[in-house]
């Protein structure tokens, strides 16, 4: 008898990854997207088909935030989050034999930017601004849910790092041009998790039922931006890496249509929940995860 996983939003960087390590897992695997050979969000039928009996539901789903964040973005990255959330909600209301687990994706910048102190679960400060109001509504409407027979946890997700998408590509062009430097003052925060133990959190989730409620999903030693990008250097052995001050960073962001956010917050997450219930992380350090990423080990 397979056991069951239903990963929504699962076309991207992290879906393929999950799905395919499911499949390898003896799995049976369906995703939900908009594409057509998968269970389509318009289709609610379908939906409460494959959620019946699953064994895990994984929900990924929302537009990149790697965008300008002009009104049109803004709106729509708050909208595909809250309503696939508030649509799998509905969904398995209707299921008789429900998902066991439900896993929401949320993202560890719902947290201020931190550079005096790391935010755990229970001592993290929530911020203000349009990335920490996305991060709040994705959760509210989670959690808005009553499911008795659904255990629900959330992923305050770090920057998940990973061989085949990612930020790994556009840092490691960075380096290779010579641009590998400190990005603004180089003192902000950088939370990461390795795909792989964000696999391997998933699944220690899923063996320990008494464990539900906000984790954060960030491998344990955060280092900031200078580190990162020397570390990078190191690991695809490039000497020299020019630094990008701020105003710089500004019009590349207009030029390439993201936002310097994404570089410039500190992100200072640490996985205190995960540590206390005995999760082992396989990748700890930098190092050893941008070895194994860019098969430098």
């Amino acid at each position: 008898m397979y056991k069951k996983v239903v990963i929504a939003g699962g076309t991207g960087f992290i879906g393929k990854y999950l799905a395919e390590e499911f499949c390898k897992l003896n799995y049976q695997v369906l995703i939900i997207s908009r594409q057509n050979e998968h269970i389509h969000w318009n289709n609610e039928k379908e939906m409460v088909n494959g959620l019946e009996s699953a064994d895990l539901l994984i929900n990924l789903a929302g537009k990149s935030v790697d965008c300008r964040y002009n009104k049109k973005n803004k709106e729509e990255i708050i909208r595909s989050r809250t309503e696939t959330t508030k649509l799998l909600g509905n969904a398995i209301l209707k299921c008789k034999n429900p998902p066991k687990l439900w896993i929401n994706s949320s993202t560890a910048t719902i947290y201020r930017h931190a550079t005096d102190q790391p935010m755990t679960e229970s001592t993290g400060e929530i911020g203000n601004g349009f990335s920490v109001d996305v991060a709040k509504s994705w959760e509210q409407e989670f959690f808005s849910f009553e499911l008795p027979d659904t255990r629900q946890v959330a992923l305050r997700i770090a920057i998940v790092l990973g061989k085949n998408g990612g930020v790994m590509k556009p840092f490691t062009n960075l380096v290779c041009f010579g641009l590998g430097g400190k990005q603004g003052s180089g003192d902000q925060m950088f939370s990461w998790i390795h795909i792989e133990d964000l696999l391997g959190i998933i699944l220690f989730l899923q063996l320990h039922e008494d464990l539900n409620g906000v984790f954060n999903c960030a491998a344990p030693n955060p280092i900031d931006n200078k580190t990162l990008m020397k570390c990078l250097r190191q690991t695809l052995g490039v000497k020299i890496g020019l630094p990008a001050p701020v105003w710089l960073l500004k019009i590349g962001a207009i030029m390439i249509r993201t936002e310097t956010e994404l570089i410039l917050k500190s992100r200072w997450v640490v996985p205190e929940k995960l540590l206390k219930a005995g999760y082992d992380f396989k990748y700890q350090s930098i190092n050893i995860a941008l070895a194994d990423i860019l098969n430098k080990g």
